[in-house]
């Protein structure tokens, strides 16, 4: 057994992004597709680990930064978000949000459908489905534990939290090749030489140099650390009531406040280049612990039935995003990046989205609108609309006799 401490942790997964970096510049198949960085080196190394594990030795790392990280991305991404902008974006915002529910409903029913036809309890279908894919780890340990102590679902929570994984694995993986696919059919936003490039904004071309200045980096990591502790207070006061949220929501939610007060007062405008370099930081630093961690055992331990339900569910998330998202976004280049972000947050979660799309943009060029409407869905609305959905499907007749 190996253990690696806080620093120690921090020095492997500087390095797995590195070796990402590396491993996309110079292998032309995980360029041409998309991959992100963090997703390429993460996998490598999981697999290594993997490998070692079958000689009886195995890699544990310190994850205590996993979620600071997780949650300083999503004070980034509040910070980021101008209520103006938002408005014109309410009917996009609106349009989206329906096609993801239209998936919540296609991922439980395939998956409930799957599991009767391979002689399974339905349950582990309806666990199968948006609960682990759309919900990720959190909701799918959550859904473990009920469906264990209330329908005597064994070995509930270790079916949630492998096939959360698996999402969250395929997830990284198909949104590049899908974009890839849709890009081929549209025409992508050029720059004539009359025109001067863009200032790169958000999140959308990481690579970019944005300056930066002492005195505004402490300033901005002022108003992410205000988030950080806001957020985890309004998280407390919420706990137990029926207004209960996601810490990452409320986090977000404060970020969010924070901005557009700070600016409608004029006491300060939020400096969104810098904003942005410290949310790819958290979001790059995160995604390389979380997939450097992955036991990919869990995944091999899953019975050949599951796993050919998630096979189902993620070719299934692939064929929504082309024929559905794409299209009722508008089939043109915007709708391909957003295509790409729904694939990472419809089977893993919101992070692998931004980092899909983040490896479409830095190679195609921005999209405004796939990063202003993606993190606001992705953060505030999957969560609540999936307990809808998921709360409707255990009404129907055959949950009601289990």
């Amino acid at each position: 057994m190996i253990e690696l401490d806080f620093y120690g942790t921090l020095v492997a997964a500087s390095l797995v992004l590195l070796l990402g970096r590396g491993l996309v510049a110079r292998v032309g198949f995980l360029r041409s597709y998309n991959i992100p960085e963090p997703v390429a080196g993460g996998l490598v190394v999981a697999m290594l680990l993997l490998i070692l594990r079958t000689f009886d030795i195995e890699v544990r790392f310190d994850t205590s930064l996993q979620t600071p990280l997780m949650l300083a991305f999503f004070a980034t991404i509040g910070l980021s978000a101008d209520l103006a902008s938002l408005k014109k974006g309410g009917r996009i915002v609106g349009i989206f949000l329906l096609a993801v529910i239209g998936l919540l409903v296609v991922q439980n029913a395939m998956g409930i459908g799957l599991a009767t036809l391979l002689g399974l309890d339905p349950l582990m279908g309806l666990l199968t489905g948006s609960i682990t894919l759309a919900g990720g780890h959190g909701t799918g340990a959550a859904w473990g534990a009920v469906f264990s102590e209330k329908y005597g679902l064994a070995s509930a929570s270790e079916l949630a939290l492998a096939s959360a994984t698996f999402g969250l694995v395929l997830g990284g993986l198909i949104g590049g090749p899908v974009a890839r696919l849709l890009i081929k059919r549209v025409q992508v936003p050029g720059c004539t030489p009359q025109q001067a490039p863009r200032l790169p904004r958000g999140f959308e071309q990481p690579n970019k140099e944005r300056s930066i200045t002492p005195f505004s980096f402490v300033e901005t990591l002022a108003l992410i650390a205000v988030s950080l502790l806001a957020g985890n207070l309004l998280n407390g006061l919420l706990h137990g009531t029926a207004f209960e949220l996601p810490t990452f929501v409320c986090v977000l939610f404060v970020g969010v406040v924070l901005r557009n007060s700070l600016s409608a007062l004029g006491l300060y405008q939020v400096f969104e280049r810098e904003v942005s370099v410290l949310g790819n930081v958290s979001l790059s630093l995160f995604l390389a612990i979380a997939l450097m961690s992955l036991k990919l055992w869990d995944l091999a331990a899953l019975a050949l039935p599951i796993f050919i339900i998630l096979a189902v569910q993620a070719l299934v998330m692939a064929l929504f995003a082309i024929f559905v998202t794409f299209r009722v976004m508008g089939s043109n280049y915007d709708a391909a990046v957003l295509a790409a972000g729904h694939c990472g947050f419809g089977l893993g979660a919101t992070p692998t989205a931004i980092a899909n799309m983040q490896a479409v943009t830095q190679r195609y060029g921005p999209s405004q609108i796939a990063f202003l409407v993606v993190p606001m869905v992705g953060a505030f609305f999957i969560d609540i609309v999936n307990v809808i959905v998921i709360k409707l499907y255990l009404t129907l007749p055959f949950f009601a006799a289990v």
